[in-house]
């Protein structure tokens, strides 16, 4: 019985190599195609909405009737300074320095922003800082373009810059439309 089982594990295992070497040789043989990620990128290169590329302040549009009745003004960003995204965030990657403030017409204390320090190169894209924002204050877009060659420029002060998209057109929609099945490719 043993001699039986021996022989059958050599054939067992001259079958998973066949089954691996018909696979290597299948791929090997296939045409490849290449993105060409650089050169045209501005045309074809598509990115899923949903990406998590970099974080950024939501601002008041006319839309959000509710804050502009209550003085917000259009463009003023939404953050209430009050910590969630800080505090949700497993790594610390989020900063915010706030102080209290009295409004003199109504004499109630408010917390004011002074700044919200976000560190993109050490940001995990988990996402916990968006689901614990309760008014909707900040999200992740789909820009991926970060690369910089100093570290210090990947941390972002977002209460003080205006985010006006990445540097592909109509990023933010997507970029190109996507085409299944075909890409903006060479092939070898």
């Amino acid at each position: 019985m043993s001699n039986q089982s021996y022989f059958g594990g050599i054939a067992d295992g001259l079958k998973t190599l066949g089954i691996g070497l018909k696979t290597t040789l299948r791929e090997y043989f296939t045409p490849k195609s290449t993105e060409q990620y650089p050169e045209n990128r501005k045309t074809t290169l598509h990115v899923a909405k949903r990406h998590r590329g970099r974080l950024v302040f939501k601002r008041v549009t006319e839309a959000d009737e509710a804050l502009i009745a209550k003085g917000a003004q259009i463009g003023d960003y939404k953050c209430t300074a009050c910590t969630m995204c800080e505090k949700a965030c497993p790594n610390g990657t989020i900063k915010i320095t706030a102080h209290m403030e009295e409004n003199p017409e109504t004499g109630r204390k408010k917390k004011v922003l002074d700044d919200y320090h976000y560190d993109l190169g050490d940001c995990m894209f988990c996402q916990l800082c968006v689901n614990s924002c309760n008014f909707d204050a900040i999200e992740f877009t789909n820009d991926f373009e970060n690369a910089v060659f100093d570290r210090s420029k990947l941390v972002l002060h977002l209460d003080k810059e205006v985010y006006k998209g990445g540097s592909l057109p109509n990023l933010i929609d997507g970029g190109a439309p996507l085409v299944i099945g075909k890409f903006n490719t060479k092939t070898k």
